[in-house]
């Protein structure tokens, strides 16, 4: 049956994003295991994968390691998944084959379905509760403790990358005979309530939406209860009626989207409206074959260039002075643009490859201007290489850069 601990409350952290650690009986544990105190990707992708990323090659560099690529979707689409349940899905199989005792994973909180709630599954049936987006801040490692007490120690877990880093810092230590990590992407996170105030600006009746989805053809989808759908150009989303502070300091600073310390990472940026997998070790390589004649898969493709928007963005993100990136472009001008993007824009791979370093840029950007003394601990030497390639006029990272 599907448990759901009780939740501690958080001990005060400063750039928390709140993965649960802190909410556990021994919070110190932070100081150690957290992405935003002093991470250390190249021990820990030695560690996981048996190698670190080449940072002389293109995709690893902003992806992390990986041994291949592919866009996939469901032959079968599951009811209320996200895209097709492809997740969810591996996680059913791992447990109806007996491979691990539970999974670790969110499901609805039951006075908001937008509300993710830490929950320890070990009915394969019991997946079905876990599929779909929820959105704010989900504290899944303060399930690990009562999961071992239950005697769990075949795990595997469905998480983002600021939870996937510490559980991997702490992973020796957990007395753990299997440890599946099934991770998915994340750029931006806001709290629920944050979340519901966006819902408002996106819809007449935001308590009806069902479902909300920023694809890779450059729309917001949202779906209503009624069965009806809509689809809004990014161009057209009311980010300037957003305060400066919708997505925290920590989102906007993080340096692992791509998830790089799971076995296997599923998202959808370069999918092309089906769902993007990145396998990166032979474990992320077994997590698939779980589903064999099932899944559907093919090569990702790639196409347009991410320069000219990247540039753009920068630029944007310095003119905000710290709040969220600004644009000057005329209301008549956008509708055009908005037409424009999903077809000569970055799509595919080269999309996810201008995101990374979009998110490579901001990090730099915002740590600069609000956190500069954590610069040095806090930024990989990834995250530099990366934005090497573009200029930043109005930030002074020299002062920043590690000196090789």
């Amino acid at each position: 049956m599907a448990f759901t601990p009780p939740l501690p409350d958080p001990a005060p952290r400063d750039l928390c994003t709140d993965c649960g650690l802190s909410r556990t009986p021994a919070p110190k544990r932070c100081g150690r295991a957290c992405q935003f105190i002093r991470p250390d990707y190249p021990a820990l992708e030695r560690r996981v994968h048996g190698r670190t990323r080449n940072l002389e090659h293109g995709d690893e560099l902003r992806f992390g390691p990986y041994l291949e690529m592919l866009r996939a979707g469901l032959q079968q689409p599951r009811a209320g998944a996200q895209w097709t349940g492809i997740t969810t899905r591996i996680a059913e199989r791992l447990l109806e084959t007996g491979q691990v005792d539970a999974v670790l994973t969110v499901a609805s909180a039951p006075d908001d379905p937008w509300r993710p709630q830490p929950t320890i599954v070990t009915n394969p049936a019991e997946m079905a509760d876990c599929r779909g987006m929820r959105m704010g801040y989900a504290p899944l490692l303060a399930a690990l403790e009562p999961a071992l007490e239950r005697g769990y120690r075949r795990l595997a877990v469905i998480a983002l990358p600021c939870q996937v880093y510490p559980l991997r810092a702490l992973q020796g230590e957990l007395g753990l005979e299997r440890l599946d990590v099934i991770g998915t992407p994340c750029s931006d996170n806001t709290t629920t309530e944050r979340f519901h105030e966006f819902l408002g600006l996106l819809a007449e009746a935001p308590e009806s939406v069902t479902y909300l989805e920023f694809r890779a053809d450059y729309h917001v989808e949202l779906r209503f209860s009624d069965g009806g759908k809509q689809e809004i150009p990014f161009l057209k989303l009311p980010i300037s009626q957003l305060p400066t502070d919708f997505f925290p300091l920590t989102c906007r600073t993080c340096v692992d989207y791509t998830n790089a310390l799971a076995d296997l990472t599923v998202g959808y940026m370069a999918g092309e409206g089906e769902q993007w997998l990145i396998v990166r070790n032979e474990r992320g390589a077994e997590l698939l074959e779980l589903l064999g004649s099932e899944l559907r898969l093919r090569e990702p493709r790639s196409a347009g260039k991410r320069r000219g928007s990247v540039q753009g963005f920068i630029r944007n993100t310095e003119r905000a002075a710290g709040g969220l990136p600004t644009r000057g472009m005329p209301d008549w001008l956008r509708p055009v643009v908005a037409w424009l993007m999903p077809r000569i824009g970055p799509r595919g791979l080269e999309l996810a490859r201008a995101r990374l370093d979009m998110k490579a840029a901001e990090t730099l950007i915002h740590l600069s201007r609000t956190a500069p003394q954590r610069m040095k601990s806090m930024v990989p030497a990834h995250v530099w290489r990366i934005a090497a390639g573009y200029r930043f006029p109005q930030t002074d990272l020299e002062r920043h850069r590690p000196r090789s």
